[in-house]
């Protein structure tokens, strides 16, 4: 098996839409994801400053991505998470920790010092992210008003 880890580019987009409609229309997320909807995401990512991504393939096959963008802050730079995703069939088996340190290595390059994400509880992220030494923040928390 031959791994590789590339910078996310708008040229690499349409297995990137195809492999986040069939991760998150599936188990445990149910979302409902159609082709424009994802295209316009990914796009918008990747068009928002400081954006930062990264694509992993498996014998030139796209198994994962992750991606946000950096913020500046009162105290430095801030990296806000927006998406990490590995296909379904192969989760669990760490592809999703070589993408997660690559990135937190980008990070530590680019002198970012944190790192944000929003992630839905008590399920399997949640449970990913704490084995990965994440913690909840007890200074923030997520609030929400809907406008329907």
């Amino acid at each position: 098996m031959s791994e590789t880890i590339v910078p996310m580019t708008i040229d690499k987009l349409e297995p990137c839409i195809e492999l986040y409609i069939n991760v998150f229309n599936c188990e445990p997320w149910n979302e409902t994801w159609t082709y424009q909807t994802t295209k316009e995401r990914l796009t918008d990512l990747l068009h928002t400053p400081k954006f930062l991504g990264f694509l992993l393939y498996e014998n030139d096959h796209l198994i994962g991505l992750i991606a946000g963008n950096s913020k500046k802050t009162s105290k430095g730079l801030t990296f806000y998470l927006a998406e990490l995703c590995i296909n379904n069939i192969i989760q669990g088996k760490g592809y999703g920790k070589k993408l997660l340190l690559c990135l937190e290595g980008e990070l530590k390059k680019r002198d970012i010092h944190s790192l944000y994400l929003l992630t839905a509880n008590r399920g399997p992220a949640q449970a990913f992210y704490e084995k990965n030494n994440y913690v909840m923040n007890e200074n923030r928390i997520v609030m929400k008003k809907s406008f329907e």
